[in-house]
């Protein structure tokens, strides 16, 4: 495979428009007057390409003309599209110009769309053994991809990401790529005006996929669907074909991929500095002249976590597909293109690096320079420090070293020796910094630093300074690692790790095997960039209205968090062994029940012979489903349809459960306890989710199952740390409904929380008409669906298939239900409107949601942000008030000196380790200060129970 010759084809007009959108607040206008700013975009994106990739043969693949068989086909297509904007065509002449000095050649047929051209090339290279590469950020040309025809698209945050078949079929939840092209007519997309079916969006298209396989194969079994749904397919069977055939990307385009004409030439050099002179492309010409200055260039590559790891990839180098590299990456592949704090930062886009940019980054000896080192560093009010490690776990870690900077371009390096004594002995020298209530200290990702040092006994004190968590609070849709930051907001690009260890795998080094002059390089400079981003993002957090949110939340939650991540909780490990065992009886069980059913024995976990056991030989349906592929549909909702009727399938379907819960949570966290303190300690990450809530992993002790009994049962395997101790549960009740309520200041909602009713029989009271001691069983649930659902915009569809209601009822329940409650349907009409007006909305605390899809012109997307701009004000604030109650109650268990600690947190529920005389204090002060963490018109209700392990106590 290695020596398979690789083409990479330009979708040209994606970069183009991507390119010159990145510069809409701050356009690139010469001293002409002309507008270079489509021009600079493409032309550092293309050099971006062949600097990193050296690609053996390359062509860029333009429009021409529009598609004449589309529009023939239906006149509306792309009909919608506005006028191509002045700079953009204007900047199209010059870099034709441009692209034929570099000598790469240009493929363009009249009446064909580049989609097409590039779908041609691509295919008739396969043939000769190529492998194609697609650069488009265009999520169509997934029906393209092959075993050896490729997506190269860009990334929101930085950097590319390949698609291959495996990728395509996770994104679009498809069997084969070819079923993308059903995907896309089933939901239309309104960019190309290509109707869609009525009423299906991508959620409606990824089902009907999964249930049917193909356009056609829906189309003819239209009996299989309910209501409206059923009505609107069957009325637009042409009008779903026809989309199908206009999002089909043509193959048989009159154009020839001749290999010897695709050849990545040498360009004319001095024709291309004339046209770049001429446009005043001074950086762009540098860029240019290095870029084919050398054959060879060494691409970045993934860290093995000799660093400090990123909350967001695992490792403090970004990994290539991530990975923002080399000049001009902004311009297309840039953050947010709207920002305009990016463009004030980029200047052309030349990157910097280490090698092109001035300082001093120094070691600092043993000895007498040591201590000289550390009589300057107490003088200083606000230092960056960077640890380098053994590993990535930090509870395992050994430093190799602490770099320091304070100062932009200037910075110290500290080696650590290997010997643990006299490791401790260095670090005790550093402990007055570290514990300096006065000294500021600034990084990014600062929790693996803490829980690192705390492996030392050291305690860092004083005000900190996150990069990662600010970034988070300013951009909380955009990825937060170190390199992707520096390149996007200081237009440098740091050291890869890989340049020091390599690659990952067996060979790879430790960063005790790098010299120390590259050691210090690294390390210093993670530290200076770090301290520019710190400068950087202080007056962003100002201009977001967000510092607060991070000095009071972010910021203190964060050694909370390094707190519960050291402590662990304690897994009885005996108990989940014979669990397993139990679980193994009762897979075993049920495979006899299914051979006995089936007649015979196959594998229960293949789909295809499944199929056939189900539908060829028992023919338990009359017209079985079936996937693109022509195999038999056995997904979950297939089977969950006709499990009332089969018992074999109900068999099926708890084997499959069980069988999961075995190996993802019984076998699996055993083996995830940390030998060194017999705990499992979760990681905690800030930065993830953009409505505020944490998420947990390796592992992850947030999605432990609990709908089933012997899901339920995996939580009685965590236990106190002995016996002395017992678990304390502390759940906030329906907080998210308290906090609508609350919000859209809805008084009947608002007075039946404060007369401490069941607000789903209370709501049920109200909608169905009845006396509240007269509300039935199916009544409240029908209640607390619509509750919970309305924060989720749940419509008719949604509600009568989570209950037995039909189509019609459930409409006129929900309509009755914002009658009952009209100031809570004017709230969610507000929030919408204030995101229309300002692109975000926000927490009761001020965290923002930016929400960029708010004012699109494709209803679904459209549709999906308005939903968000209700939902997430409810859930970011949900987040908040548990966060702020964390951290209150951390500060009186350490104020207290109390032997409790806090271990887990899982949504709206705490966990701890209560010693047993704290019990009755903690169960008063765990409750009061949940429920005293935010006041509300509504108040806060914790339910707080005990036991000798979680499932007990929750």
């Amino acid at each position: 495979m290695s020596d398979q010759k690789r083409l990479f084809l330009v979708d040209a007009y994606a970069l183009i428009f991507r390119g010159y959108y990145a510069f809409i607040k701050n356009p690139r206008i010469n001293s002409k007057g002309e507008d270079t700013s489509a021009i600079m975009g493409f032309m550092n994106s293309l050099l971006d390409v062949i600097k990193r990739e050296r690609p053996d043969h390359l062509a860029v693949c333009f429009d021409k003309g529009g598609s004449v068989d589309r529009v023939e086909m239906y006149s509306e297509y792309k009909a919608n599209r506005d006028e191509t904007p002045e700079g953009i065509r204007t900047a199209i002449p010059h870099i034709y110009n441009i692209l034929e000095a570099m000598h790469i050649p240009i493929m363009v047929e009249e009446g064909y769309e580049a989609d097409d051209v590039i779908g041609t090339l691509s295919r008739q290279a396969e043939k000769e053994g190529y492998r194609t590469f697609m650069v488009t950020p265009d999520k169509d040309f997934a029906q393209l991809v092959t075993d050896n025809i490729f997506m190269y698209r860009p990334v929101f945050g930085g950097g590319y990401e390949t698609w291959g078949i495996p990728e395509v079929k996770k994104k679009f939840e498809v069997e084969t790529p070819m079923q993308v092209i059903d995907f896309l007519g089933m939901m239309g997309d309104s960019s190309d005006n290509i109707p869609g079916l009525p009423g299906v969006g991508e959620k409606t298209a990824k089902k009907f996929i999964k249930e049917f396989g193909s356009m056609e194969n829906l189309l003819a079994n239209t009996d299989q669907l309910k209501g409206k749904m059923r009505e609107k397919v069957e009325a637009s069977k042409e009008l779903g074909m026809l989309s199908k055939e206009l999002a089909t990307i043509m193959l048989d385009v009159p154009v020839t991929f001749n290999a010897k004409d695709f050849e990545l030439d040498h360009p004319d050099i001095e024709a291309v500095k004339n046209i770049f002179q001429e446009l005043e492309f001074r950086r762009l010409t540098d860029n240019f002249l290095k870029t084919f200055a050398t054959e060879n260039q060494v691409a970045t590559g993934q860290s093995n976590g000799t660093s400090k790891p990123s909350e967001n990839t695992g490792t403090k180098a970004t990994p290539k597909e991530v990975q923002s590299a080399g000049a001009g990456q902004f311009s297309l592949f840039g953050a947010d293109p709207s920002s305009a704090t990016q463009t004030e930062t980029v200047s052309e886009f030349t990157r910097k690096t280490a090698e092109t940019t001035s300082h001093f980054y120094q070691s600092v000896a043993p000895g007498m320079a040591t201590k000289l080192f550390i009589k300057n560093l107490m003088n200083q009010t606000s230092v960056c420090f960077d640890t380098e490690t053994t590993g990535l776990n930090p509870l395992t870690a050994e430093l190799v070293g602490i770099a320091f900077s304070w100062e932009v371009g200037k910075g110290f390096y500290l080696p650590f020796p290997e010997d643990k004594n006299e490791a401790q002995a260095l670090i005790e020298q550093l402990r007055p910094f570290f514990e300096s209530e006065t000294i500021e200290k600034i990084g990014q990702n600062l929790k693996y630093d803490i829980k690192v040092l705390a492996k030392y006994h050291v305690d860092v004190k004083g005000k900190l300074f996150d990069t990662m968590l600010a970034h988070y609070l300013i951009n909380p849709d955009m990825r937060h690692n170190m390199d992707v930051l520096a390149e996007t907001y200081l237009n440098y690009t740091p050291i890869s790790i890989t340049e020091l260890i390599g690659k990952k795998g067996k060979n790879q080094l430790s960063m005790r095997d790098v010299p120390l002059e590259k050691q210090t390089e690294y390390a210093v400079e993670d530290a200076d960039i770090t301290l520019q981003l710190k400068e950087h993002f202080e007056k962003e957090l100002g201009e977001a209205n967000t510092q607060k949110l991070f000095d009071d939340i972010e910021i203190p939650l964060l050694r909370v968090l390094a707190a519960m991540e050291i402590e662990g909780i304690n897994l009885d490990k005996k108990f989940l062994n014979s669990l397993s065992e139990d679980l193994n009886k009762d897979i075993v069980s049920l495979e006899t029940k299914i051979y006995e059913a089936a007649g015979e024995e196959f594998n229960i976990a293949s789909p295809k012979q499944l199929g056939i056991i189900l539908f060829e030989k028992l023919k338990l349906v009359d017209k079985p489903k079936k996937t693109k592929t022509g195999q038999y549909a056995t997904g979950e909702d297939i089977l969950s349809y006709l499990a009332k009727d089969h018992e074999i399938i109900q068999n099926i379907l708890d084997y499959r459960g069980l069988a999961k819960l075995k190996s993802t949570y019984v076998d699996a966290l055993p083996t995830q306890v940390e030998p060194s303190t017999g705990r499992v300690h979760t990681d905690y990450m800030q930065t993830v989710a953009a409505t505020g809530r944490l998420s947990s992993n390796n592992p992850n002790l947030q999605n432990i199952p609990i709908r089933t009994e012997r899901g339920r049962q995996v939580r009685k395997a965590f236990v106190p740390r002995n016996g002395n101790y017992i678990l304390l549960a502390a759940d906030y009740s329906q907080i998210e409904l308290r906090i609508i309520a609350a919000l859209s200041k809805e008084e009947t909602m608002i007075e039946a929380f404060k007369n401490g009713e069941d607000i789903h029989a209370s709501t049920a009271s109200k909608v169905f008409n009845v006396p509240l001691d007269e509300v039935t069983r199916e009544q409240r649930s029908n209640a607390k669906t619509v509750n919970f659902g309305i924060i989720y915009g749940v419509s008719a569809f949604g509600l009568s298939n989570q209950t037995d209601l039909s189509r019609s009822e459930s409409k006129e329940l929900i309509e009755t239900y914002y009658a009952t409650y009209p100031k809570l349907r004017a709230y969610m009409s507000e929030q919408v409107d204030f995101a229309r007006d300002n692109g975000y909305v926000q927490t009761v605390l001020g965290r923002r949601r930016y929400l960029k899809d708010i004012n699109s012109r494709n209803a679904v997307v459209r549709g999906a942000a308005e939903r968000n701009a209700v939902n997430a004000p409810i859930q970011g604030s949900a987040a908040d008030i548990i966060k702020i109650a964390m951290i209150n109650i951390y500060n009186k268990l350490q104020e207290g000196n109390y032997k409790t600690k806090m271990l887990l947190q899982v949504h709206d529920e705490l966990v701890f380790d209560v010693y047993k005389p704290e019990l009755g204090d903690m169960q008063t002060l765990i409750k009061t200060e949940m429920e005293s963490a935010f006041k509300m018109d509504v108040p806060l209700d914790v339910e707080v129970d005990t036991g000798l392990n979680w499932l007990e106590a929750h």
